[in-house]
């Protein structure tokens, strides 16, 4: 490869060469052909962050992706900022430092900001590195403290980079610099085992040999080193010593957010990233980095002037924290280097080389009229030497190669650029992250990528692990969230609070229990073996959810109360049921050619999540009946696409699709993207909207009439009475929650005649209930895209500093700002307020009142990135798509409602830097109570995928008045949401098998078991008391044997063998499913015996107990009607668990 453009290199007579005339993706070539020529190290630095992600993609392009390539990337915070780098920033950042000591031939990358920046001594990364062995000693006591010295931090579960977790002889962690965590198990003081890891649901995956530990942070953080900063500290701010809260932390071991900007206060001597590097290394400059590194010290500069008198943070000088431009020059100089100017920048004296680097001739066609690829075939009979195709996923590969073949155009497909070059083909085509092409004239060859035929350009298409997707039930039924002192249900006791888990004796037998707190102060003290009878409360405001009285008659009268409701309302939601049930229509063909071909022009990988959705709406449409399904996903999930596969299959069915949304921005944004994915297939897509012309829309409503149109998009518009459908087959309805009672009444109609498919970010309870019941089929997309971030989010007051900070952070790493501020008339003001601020900064306004044109053209002006900062109202809500913004403010937050709040910030964090929202409120008493809680509850749920979850808040704040209409709020209160749902589905269930609900009746709890021995996770197993609880809740939910073996699979797998009462527990689980089947309340046994109590109506043939009797007079008697004894030696648990599994057996023989 070195021989297509034979780069010159530096040499001993000329330590500085100048490159140009180096188009397109010339210059990364250059670079992969310089690195293949010479053996030593080379350093890239780049004028910002993007050119340093280009370079290092195209790189790897070349020279294949097993090249040692060290990524050193931007802390992506400000100078003197309030916030640390992310973990996984801080773990690559080590990872590079150390592999720089034993690279010998590499390539580093990095923009000029982050070189700039001074760093902890090399040796502070090479001492505290250390290995762990498989068969190595390991003692688990000095480990902790080594770890906790390097800066780790122990925990009760390991999620992150610095983490780690001692449970018995078992050690998680998650080394620094590492992709993954790992689980080592010990035997004494002997390493056993190590294995990597999942967090997510915290299974074992592979066995490895050892692992390498970097510390956790980039500079001593141990009792020496915070001696050291209190002692500089001390001596560089002597005035701030009392007043600085962050001195105060330090003392106190805590390192707070920016403590980076403190490094040289902990450390003897700052080196800098020349100081890891060889003498013989070779820089490549590229760029204007002498420019870009003078705008950086300025801006550092500026930063440290503003900050001078805030005693709670002062600032260092930023010669302590950054290299001075001319320190950064001379340093330069010390190196062999090359320079890539910009285009048509001179060579500033240095040895000039010039390349024959073209960019290829513009090969898009220039009109509709001329053909699609002619300017390309043009370019193929032309050119004399070989040229490659480049497209920008898989599946825009095979959609390029099948539409070039229309047109005669036939390249061979390659794996990659080296087979290209080893190829005999005139014309290849393969995948490859290339923006723009080249043209080398000797010897002659071309490169030609997807964006130039097309004039567009797709984001990189990037490959994830498949992960678990999780179950929808959980996010409500289980008791994750449960603090001390929050309200749950008993079933048979009502509402009380949880006190926690209590370790109690009872003959002789040891066992755990929740204690629940009663009104009049009573306990009631619930075995964990009975956890499926407690749940989560919600329905009201936690703080006054009611509190019933033990023994009295107030939770049976209430629970009689919900039960009459339930009947009703499980009658009205069948009766939606049966309608859609009763119309069917013919089955979709789903996964055909053409389908198979759209799919795979997908730009991105489908996450898990995703993808199960996906397979949902598939099977639906497939089936003989219409579709009702609700896609609940956070915004940016990929819910539009799960749309647009629905749409697709519909629309090659010869049936028409409507696509329903709350805004007129919302639907000229799907219009784009509809039009933008559907642009090789022959489907007509219209759109309605305020921003069509009148005569327009009377064309494009008569072509709907007649069958003209495949898939129409608009706001309620559609919902007119002049929209006639010829044939109507699929209802997208977007943000379903954002439309008015009137038009969900239509869609309820709708969903019984046609395919209906929602989309959501936050469920509004009704439907939540809807889907928890099973009447609404419900996908959740809970999978964040590769490399999204959780926001930040910050509940504050107006403040000038932060408003200011919060603008500048975003807009200095070239991003833009949402400023959401709902009135109108004050927004002049506000703007003059922040360009005061921040000078210089570009703000538009933007709202509803706006003539729609203007409106259209602000948005897209926002979009392409031709100002910073948007001053808008609510009407972003459901805007278009902005990956570059990821800030967002919102004054007045606490006027809003939790789902618009959600919605909002959704807004950012489309990308994979870290986004910020920042709530603005007045003073807590100016705020209502109900405003305070859907704060507090936004700024909890910062999890990616919380929508879900919030609305289950929603419900909690508002109270359920929303289910059904106001009449159920009432009982939903009285009982909460939790159990009136699962008597719902009971109802429900009972309704669909043709007989009547007697609720009351039915035994709500399940099968009591009572074998006499410990049946718990004992403490010294499982000591973190959360997590116990939240495995003793899904121990008794599990509903079958495979659900059970899964979950104690699990348990050994996190936390070593079970021991013998935990044994027990599971064994107890399995005999209540069993003994539930058969209709049986309650099952005691004991060292001589015991007894089944039956239910009013058991699922047990009278024969099988009568033949048992008679068979075997001396080990079974009756007992009255309802109770059957059985005496038997069983001295052990095992023999009891063993006699009562075979006696539920014999029972249930047929």
């Amino acid at each position: 490869m070195s021989s297509l453009l034979k780069p010159v290199l530096p040499a001993l007579h000329h330590r500085a060469v100048c490159w140009s005339g180096l188009h397109g993706c010339g210059d990364s070539l250059a670079i992969a052909s310089a690195f293949e020529a010479s053996p030593g190290l080379f350093l890239v630095v780049t004028a910002d962050a993007q050119g340093a992600l280009r370079i290092e993609q195209e790189v790897r392009t070349f020279l294949g992706t097993d090249i040692p390539i060290l990524p050193f990337p931007d802390w992506e915070i400000l100078p003197y900022d309030v916030f640390s780098p992310l973990p996984e920033i801080t773990s690559q950042r080590l990872r590079t430092f150390f592999d720089l000591s034993r690279t010998q031939h590499g390539l580093l990358i990095t923009p000029v900001s982050t070189l700039m920046h001074r760093v902890a001594p090399r040796t502070h990364t090479l001492a505290n590195t250390f290995s762990i062995r498989a068969g190595s000693a390991l003692n688990i006591d000095q480990t902790r403290q080594t770890l906790e010295s390097v800066g780790y931090q122990c925990v009760s579960q390991v999620y992150q980079h610095g983490e780690f977790a001692i449970r018995g002889s078992i050690l998680d962690l998650y080394p620094m610099g590492s992709e993954v965590p790992y689980r080592i198990e010990l035997f004494d003081d002997e390493v056993e085992t190590i294995r990597s890891f999942d967090t997510e649901s915290q299974r074992s995956i592979e066995k490895v040999s050892g692992i390498e530990l970097f510390p956790a942070r980039e500079f001593p953080f141990d009792d020496a080193a915070i001696k050291r900063f209190r002692r500089n500290f001390r001596a560089e701010f002597p005035d701030a010593v009392s007043h600085s809260a962050l001195y105060q932390d330090v003392s106190k071991g805590i390192a707070a957010g920016g403590i980076e900007y403190y490094i040289p206060l902990f450390v003897e001597r700052m080196d800098t990233l020349f100081d890891y590097l060889p003498a013989d290394t070779t820089l490549i400059l590229h760029g204007d980095v002498e420019q870009a590194a003078s705008a950086y010290y300025a801006e550092a500069v500026g930063r440290h002037d503003q900050r001078l008198h805030n005693v709670d943070r002062p600032p260092l000088p930023p010669a302590r924290l950054f290299l001075e431009p001319p320190a950064l020059a001379s340093t330069l100089a010390t190196f062999a280097r090359i320079a890539i100017p910009p285009a048509d920048a001179a060579s500033g004296g240095i040895a000039a080389v010039a390349f024959d680097c073209t960019p290829p001739p513009p090969l898009s066609p220039d009109s509709k009229t001329q053909p699609p690829y002619e300017p390309l075939q043009r370019f193929i009979e032309g050119f004399a030497g070989k040229i490659l195709l480049v497209a920008e996923s898989a599946g825009h590969r095979e959609t390029l190669a099948a539409n070039l073949a229309k047109f005669r155009i036939r390249p061979r497909i390659v794996d990659g650029w080296r087979e290209f070059l080893a190829a005999d083909d005139p014309l290849c085509l393969t995948v490859a992250a290339l923006d723009h092409g080249l043209v080398i004239s000797q010897p002659p060859l071309a490169i030609v990528t997807e964006a130039q035929l097309s004039g567009d350009k797709a984001q990189q298409r990037r490959r994830r692990q498949r992960t678990h997707a999780k179950d929808i039930g959980q996010f409500l039924r289980n008791l994750e969230e449960l603090e001390i002192g929050a309200p749950v249900v008993h079933r048979e006791h009502g509402v009380g609070r949880y006190l926690g888990l209590q370790r109690i004796e009872t003959g002789g037998v040891e066992s755990e229990f929740l204690t629940l707190r009663y009104a009049n102060d009573d306990k009631l003290y619930v075995p964990v073996s009975a956890l499926g009878m407690v749940s989560r409360y919600a329905g009201a405001d936690p703080e006054h959810a009611p509190l019933h009285r033990l023994g009295s008659e107030q939770w049976a009268k209430a629970r009689r109360k919900a039960l009459e409701q339930v009947r009703d309302v499980a009658a009205e939601l069948l009766d939606i049921h049966a309608k859609r049930a009763a119309a069917s229509r013919k089955s979709f063909a789903t996964l055909t050619e053409e389908y198979l071909g759209f799919a795979a022009q997908f730009p991105f990988e489908e996450t898990p999540d995703q993808e199960t959705a996906i397979q949902d709406v598939i099977r639906d449409l497939a089936a003989a009946r219409p579709m009702d399904r609700v896609i609940c996903g956070d915004v940016g999930f990929g819910k539009t696409e799960v749309a647009m596969r629905a749409a697709f299959i519909a629309a090659q069915n010869g049936r028409q699709v409507a696509v329903l949304v709350p805004t007129t921005l919302l639907a000229q944004q799907h219009y784009k993207n509809f039009c933008d994915r559907f642009a090789d297939w022959p489907m007509r897509i219209e759109v309605l909207s305020r921003f069509v012309s009148k005569k327009d829309q009377t064309q494009a409503i008569a072509d709907i009439g007649d069958g003209k149109v495949d898939i129409i998009i608009g706001t309620h518009r559609l919902l007119q009475k002049d929209i006639r459908f010829k044939d109507l087959g699929l209802v997208i309805i977007d943000e379903e929650h954002r439309f008015g009672v009137a038009h969900k009444e239509h869609f309820k109609k709708l969903r019984s005649e046609v395919d209906c498919l929602a989309l959501t970010a936050t469920p509004i309870p009704r439907t939540l209930d809807m889907a928890l019941t099973g009447l609404r089929e419900i996908s959740i997309i809970a999978t964040p895209p590769p490399h999204r971030h959780v926001i930040r989010t910050f509940v504050t007051e107006w403040d000038d500093a932060l408003v200011q900070e919060a603008l500048h952070r975003e807009i200095k790493r070239g991003g833009q700002v949402y400023f959401v501020h709902n009135k109108i008339e004050t927004q002049p003001k506000l703007a003059e307020r922040l360009e005061k601020l921040v000078p210089g900064v570009r703000i538009r306004i933007a709202h509803g009142q706006m003539p729609e044109r203007e409106l259209e053209n602000i948005m897209l002006d926002f979009y392409h990135q031709r100002f910073n900062v948007l001053l808008c109202t609510t009407i972003v809500e459901s805007g278009i798509d902005v990956p570059s913004a990821n800030t967002i403010l919102i004054d007045r937050a606490d006027t809003f409602g939790l789902a618009q709040l959600h919605q909002l910030r959704g807004r950012v964090g489309r990308s994979h830097h870290r986004a910020y929202a920042y709530l603005l409120v007045p003073p807590k008493k100016a705020m209502t109570a109900d405003a305070v809680k859907r704060l507090d509850a936004i700024e909890a749920a910062g999890e990616l995928g919380a929508g879900f979850l919030l609305s289950s808040q929603d419900l909690e704040i508002r109270g359920a008045g929303e289910l059904l209409g106001e009449d159920q709020s009432g009982q939903i209160q009285e009982i909460g949401f939790t159990l009136y749902t699962e008597l719902l589905e009971r109802a429900v269930n009972a309704l669909k098998s043709g007989r009547q609900p007697e609720l009351e009746t039915d035994h709500l709890g399940g099968t009591e078991v009572d074998l006499q021995c410990a049946a718990l996770i004992p403490e010294e197993y499982l000591p973190d008391v959360h997590t116990r609880l939240v495995l003793y809740k899904r121990i008794a939910n599990a509903r079958n044997d495979d659900e059970l073996r899964e979950l104690q699979i699990e348990m050994i797998d996190r936390f070593g063998l079970l021991p013998d009462a935990t044994k027990h527990l599971f064994a107890i689980s399995t005999l209540k499913n069993e003994a539930a089947k058969l209709g049986i309340a309650k099952i005691e046994a004991g060292a001589s015996g015991g007894r089944l109590i039956f239910e009013a109506q058991p699922n047990i043939d009278p024969a099988a107990i009568i033949l048992l009797i008679q068979k075997e007079a001396a080990t079974y008697k009756l007992d009255g009607p309802d109770k059957l004894r059985f005496i038997a030696k069983l001295p052990t648990p095992a023999e009891r668990i063993q006699f009562v599994e075979a006696l539920l057996g014999r029972l249930a023989a047929k």
